[in-house]
């Protein structure tokens, strides 16, 4: 059992790792993308810096990264334990990537991965709340924030009423903690009204 969650950590973590955006960045721009924008290396910096085609590859690789160690779990091992111990790994992966220096990214899309690698249906209906809360604030901080209070809020109830294992409920509410922490810089400047919208601005490069 300890090996088959070190075994899923493991592949999780170096799923996540893969420097999707640093990557991308180099065949659009021939540039490191964390010296531009926000300094990540996620959708939302690719989009500000390279443009929307890169973007979405890379929203669509870094989702893959986060939904393939959970279904490993699920179907390999057959342990919905395993599965998110390989999801919060790839999460990790993705913001501190051993094959990039560990600079990464927020998370966000890989951690979106992991819940659709679960529950499909519930991925895609948390995806939807933030798709709403982008398109009226064209904010996409405000698209990480309200997707994390759904899948909490989703996940918890449905634990409740007995309908899903409490596990991927608890992993939700510690996902979901670690983002709201990742995203703190970008909650500051929404309550000072400072908070760029999409394609706009952006904080200075990371610094390591």
């Amino acid at each position: 059992m300890i090996g088959e969650y070190l075994g899923n950590v493991a592949i999780g973590y170096l799923l996540g790792s893969i420097p999707t955006g640093l990557v991308l960045g180099y065949l659009w721009l021939r540039k490191d993308i964390r010296e531009l924008g926000s300094g990540k290396t996620g959708t939302t910096n690719i989009l500000r810096t390279a443009g929307p085609i890169p973007a979405v590859l890379g929203l669509l690789v870094d989702v893959g990264k986060g939904a393939a160690p959970v279904v490993i779990g699920r179907f390999l091992f057959d342990d919905v334990g395993v599965a998110m111990a390989g999801a919060g790994a790839a999460v990790a992966g993705h913001v501190w990537p051993v094959f990039a220096g560990f600079r990464g990214g927020r998370g966000v899309a890989t951690a979106l991965g992991t819940l659709l690698g679960i529950v499909p249906l519930l991925g895609l209906a948390i995806f939807g709340a933030g798709v709403i809360a982008v398109a009226i604030t064209r904010m996409a901080s405000v698209m990480s924030l309200v997707g994390g209070i759904a899948a909490v809020g989703v996940t918890g109830g449905l634990a409740i009423a007995g309908e899903l294992d409490s596990v991927i409920a608890w992993y939700a509410l510690g996902v979901v903690a670690f983002l709201y922490y990742m995203h703190l810089p970008n909650i500051r400047r929404l309550i000072a009204g400072t908070e760029p919208r999409l394609g706009q601005g952006g904080d200075k490069p990371a610094s390591g």
